[in-house]
């Protein structure tokens, strides 16, 4: 039935139909017929990674539920893990609409939606009430009106307030919808943050007597040198793991297509290969970090072909909106064993 769904939906703009579609789910959710949309009972293929059990290895990736408004109505898809956010300190409308673009030509979406949203007091709130019973990361990011020489107050103070919710912790550095924000990605910004980070959460760690595991998001668009210069960051300071990628601002792949040339970061099919490229490179230079990968995947064969690229884990997003509720079980069958 999801087709039908999708095909009424994607009458509306994008945006709008975000919004309805999530409303749609919660209340599906409370009728407990989310099989009406094609989701099945969870995949059981518990895998340890972090210190954390997965339930299974398909996760949804940041983005599509910034304020874990919808978490127990998604976490019933199938979902192993579900990462919520990005969260900011303050709450921000973000920027100005229309900023979600689909690309359907190529099972991609273009978006610019600057990290809008309720702010983490409002997230954590959801998350103390949440019943989903996965594996739950936050992803934290920095408001849009601090600047990037003081993003690391922010990011300080995101993970403060969701250290005693969250199973991880997700930093998001790879955003090309905050101004400077991958800036943070290198040299002095990147060492000066993670250092920061990781000796905070260390001593939320032995203040609490729970170990919270730091990822960082990063981006598709470097080259071999600077994946192996970020790295070696993750390494030196003690980050937990890392997931790869974020979006791209790479055009090629759509170029001439309606919405091509609009702003903002490109998902979907596009970035398959991108994020893979990234993933590789990873894996040679982090022979035993963790890796989650994101960028493409709409298949069960996709999903295998992240784990061969080396990711440990896989998350879905612009798949999860083109294909529905299905494609979780297929993912979590696919990588199975």
């Amino acid at each position: 039935m999801y087709p039908l769904f999708r095909s009424l939906l994607f009458r509306l703009d994008a945006e709008t139909a975000h919004g309805v579609s999530l409303s749609l789910l919660d209340g599906v959710y409370r009728l407990r017929l989310t099989g009406m949309l094609g989701a099945e009972a969870r995949v059981a293929d518990p895998v340890e990674i972090m210190g954390l059990t997965f339930p299974n290895r398909v996760g949804l990736a940041a983005g599509l539920d910034k304020n874990a408004d919808h978490l127990d109505a998604l976490g019933a898809l199938g979902f192993g893990f579900v990462e919520v956010g990005t969260v900011t300190p303050e709450p921000q409308s973000g920027n100005p609409k229309p900023r979600l673009f689909r690309l359907p030509e190529r099972g991609a979406i273009i978006n610019r939606m600057g990290f809008n949203n309720a702010g983490v007091d409002h997230l954590v709130r959801n998350v103390q009430r949440s019943r989903f019973d996965g594996v739950i990361g936050i992803n934290i990011g920095k408001n849009l009106t601090t600047p990037v020489e003081r993003a690391v107050d922010d990011y300080l103070i995101c993970l403060q307030r969701v250290h005693a919710h969250a199973h991880y912790v997700a930093v998001n550095i790879s955003s090309p919808n905050t101004p400077g924000l991958r800036n943070l990605q290198f040299g002095e910004h990147l060492d000066h943050l993670l250092g920061a980070l990781r000796e905070e959460c260390s001593r939320l760690d032995r203040e609490t007597g729970r170990r919270v595991p730091l990822a960082v998001k990063i981006a598709p668009d470097m080259n071999d040198n600077e994946t192996a210069l970020v790295a070696k960051a993750l390494a030196a300071n003690g980050i937990d793991g890392v997931i790869a990628t974020n979006t791209t601002v790479a055009r090629d792949a759509v170029a001439g297509l309606p919405h091509a040339e609009e702003q903002g970061g490109l998902s979907g099919k596009p970035v398959f290969e991108p994020s893979n490229v990234v993933i590789r490179a990873l894996r040679h230079h982090l022979p035993t970090m963790p890796i989650i990968g994101v960028g493409g995947v709409d298949s069960g064969e996709t999903a295998r072909a992240k784990r061969d690229a080396g990711a440990d884990l896989v998350q879905l997003y612009s798949g999860f909106i083109y294909r529905g509720p299905a494609l979780v079980a297929e993912c979590a069958r696919a990588l199975k064993g």
